[in-house]
């Protein structure tokens, strides 16, 4: 069993960053793969990042020019947290984030076991 909680999210302007964290509670956290996702109002929860139980095995969404380069996933084995950090936020970036932990890093949704409840990014113009 693993518990995630989601932090940092918050109201920020366009151009700024955060950076997100998930903490993970379960003597299994490190064997799992976590995965981070966004929900945005009206619209279906989207993968953005995954990073594998090492951290040596890292992929972002493909609907790349909005998210690579200004997305970083890692995560903290020992401190059983994960982290994304977003840069040059855009307004299209507004909706909640969510981590999820699966046996392997997968963008499926349905792949994922256990989910936070997600924290909200508000980006304004």
């Amino acid at each position: 069993q693993v518990q995630l909680v989601e932090s940092g999210g918050g109201l920020v302007q366009a151009g700024g960053s955060l950076r997100l964290s998930c903490a993970a509670s379960g003597r299994t956290f490190r064997t799992y793969a976590m995965g981070w996702f966004r929900q945005a109002p009206g619209k279906e929860r989207e993968f953005v990042a995954a990073i594998s139980w090492s951290g040596g095995y890292i992929y972002y969404a493909d609907y790349a020019d909005s998210v690579k380069g200004r997305f970083t996933v890692s995560r903290d084995t020992a401190k059983n947290m994960v982290y994304l950090q977003i840069n040059s936020l855009k307004p299209e970036d507004t909706a909640v984030y969510y981590c999820a932990a699966a046996a392997s890093s997968t963008r499926t949704v349905e792949e994922y076991y256990y989910w936070g409840q997600g924290t909200q990014v508000t980006v304004s113009s």
